[in-house]
């Protein structure tokens, strides 16, 4: 079994055991917390926390069409897409992120964005975009710093950048200050789910032209 080496940060857990993380950056923890024992464990810790805060806390009133309001806003909601319940070890998606796609890697509508790499952008809420992305074996993502927040979790093989190697189940976690160059391992191809609040800063001209189309 691979070992996870490279883990969420508390403040990343605290936001999602309070709600307040954006849906994208949501499916990546989810993603995450379920194939990390260490993380799950600690998210278990920061809602008990919130519970203990919430059973101390005074009861407010509310209004009578509370009730009625709330069911509105869920009938409201989407229809969620049925997975094909794929699992065992041959599986490539946790369960969370197979709610998103309909199924498993086989399920993913890939899109070409130039040098075999591919993604696909999964529907969210809000400003901040997830995507999946497939890197050939071997092959370099372009150079780029951050404008925001970017996590990135590996699904299939692995990558290296300045900073380390990660593999299945890792994150990295980059903001403003890293610049990095992340190349996808020899072998199978690198299958990575990344979410970002802002666009990737590009040194090159044709990957800054290119991010007008691929919208990363």
């Amino acid at each position: 079994m691979n070992e996870i080496r490279h883990h969420l940060t508390d403040a990343l857990l605290l936001s999602y055991a309070a709600g307040t993380l954006p849906e994208a950056f949501s499916l990546v923890v989810a993603t995450h917390v379920s194939m990390c024992d260490e993380c799950r464990a600690r998210m278990e810790s920061f809602e008990a926390v919130g519970g203990s805060v919430l059973d101390e806390a005074e009861a407010v009133a509310i209004s009578e069409e509370s009730l009625e309001a709330t069911m509105a806003m869920i009938d409201a909601l989407p229809v969620a897409r049925q997975p094909a319940n794929v699992s065992g070890p041959n599986a490539v998606f946790p369960s969370p992120l197979q709610s998103y796609v309909g199924g498993d890697l086989e399920s993913v509508k890939w899109r070409s964005i130039g040098g075999g790499v591919r993604q696909a952008v999964l529907d969210t809420s809000g400003a901040a975009k997830v995507r999946l992305l497939a890197i050939p074996g071997g092959a370099a993502m372009p150079d780029h710093g951050h404008r925001g927040l970017e996590l990135t979790m590996v699904l299939q093989g692995a990558f290296k950048d300045e900073d380390d190697r990660f593999s299945r189940g890792d994150v990295e976690v980059a903001n403003e200050d890293l610049h990095h160059t992340p190349i996808a391992e020899e072998g199978m191809d690198c299958i990575c789910l990344a979410a970002t609040d802002a666009p990737l800063k590009f040194r090159g001209v044709i990957p800054r032209i290119a991010q007008r189309f691929i919208g990363i």
